[in-house]
């Protein structure tokens, strides 16, 4: 079996391109297969290069607005695709154009670089829950219709029905996944409106202050980065027929408020620690965050097998974790 990561340079590409690379058979579509080779594509070279390293690894520098790496992709007959490529939230608000040609015209790029391919491949497309909106940060459910109020959202819901369609047209083998706010995220920031749920524990465990744009009742419906790694990695697994004609899953997530987060880590690292968040409105960000829902009930995703985290607690400690390896 051969995979291509697209946006293998961000900090979950790499967690998906360094977990297939240590396996050596994955369930893709209902059956065991064997990996034999990884291709990995992104525009940051230097991260590409450092996973290049791995044992079936091939690095491809390079955006999917590029004739010449979708050219490669389509060569390269991959049967499995992660698409991971996107540029966040608050960039794809601040830069309308940005966000259009890497979250909606890469993948209709890549879309029809699957349509090339003699065999449709599986194609995972990174989604969000951002592609819904609610008054009020109010609780829904999966059937709740998507209803954006942001770029990114929207950018994401097309590009959930492009992947629906190539499905319905034998294109590709399509599953789509609204993944919950991923946290805690290590490194630096990124423009992603929901950045400050990963930076009001990252900073403070790092002995650093942390800004809190929002207020404490604000509740997020949240995964850790282990367990969107999971998520992804069985989302391949799972059968087409059992996915159906309706290819977009939203994900399970723990439902949480910012206060419960704040006051969760003082119990697990010390009041000290908490005491390091300051808070600090902002207007745009409380905006785009409080249309988004509080809580999302997902019962066909966890009969599909996607179980969610066990408490806030969980993320904060693999976090920590995930710290003390690399130190």
């Amino acid at each position: 079996m051969r995979i291509v990561v697209t946006g293998a340079a961000g900090f979950i590409g790499q967690m998906v391109v360094r977990a297939l690379d240590a396996l050596d058979t994955l369930m893709l579509d209902g059956a065991p297969r064997r990996i034999d080779a990884i291709l990995a594509t992104d525009i940051a070279a230097a991260p590409l290069a450092e996973l290049a390293r791995g044992r079936r690894v091939t690095a491809l520098p390079g955006g999917l607005g590029d004739a010449g790496t979708l050219g490669r992709i389509t060569a390269e007959a991959p049967d499995l695709v992660i698409h991971l490529a996107a540029v966040v939230s608050g960039q794809a608000e601040a830069d309308w154009d940005l966000g259009q040609d890497v979250n909606l015209h890469g993948t209709l790029g890549l879309i029809a670089a699957c349509r090339a391919m003699p065999v449709p491949p599986v194609v995972i497309f990174s989604s969000s829950v951002a592609v819904f909106s609610c008054a009020d940060n109010d609780t829904i459910t999966e059937e709740t219709l998507p209803a954006p109020r942001s770029s990114y959202g929207t950018q994401k819901l097309m590009g959930e029905l492009l992947v629906r369609d190539a499905t319905r047209r034998g294109a590709i083998r399509g599953r789509s996944l609204r993944f919950p706010t991923i946290a805690v995220r290590p490194g630096a920031p990124n423009r992603a409106a929901s950045g400050f749920a990963s930076a009001i524990v990252r900073e403070p465990l790092a002995g650093q202050g942390a800004a809190l744009p929002v207020g404490r009742d604000l509740r997020l419906h949240l995964a850790s980065p282990d367990r969107a790694l999971a998520y992804t990695l069985h989302a391949c697994g799972l059968a087409q027929d059992a996915i159906g004609v309706d290819t977009t899953l939203t994900l399970p997530g723990i439902t949480v408020t910012v206060g419960e987060m704040i006051d969760t880590l003082g119990r697990v690292a010390g009041p000290e620690v908490a005491a390091r968040i300051t808070p600090a409105p902002d207007a745009a960000i409380a905006a785009i965050v409080a249309s988004w829902p509080g809580e999302i009930t997902c019962p066909r995703a966890r009969a599909l097998g996607f179980t969610p985290n066990t408490g806030f607690a969980e993320l904060i400690e693999e976090h920590q974790a995930r710290m003390t390896a690399a130190a």
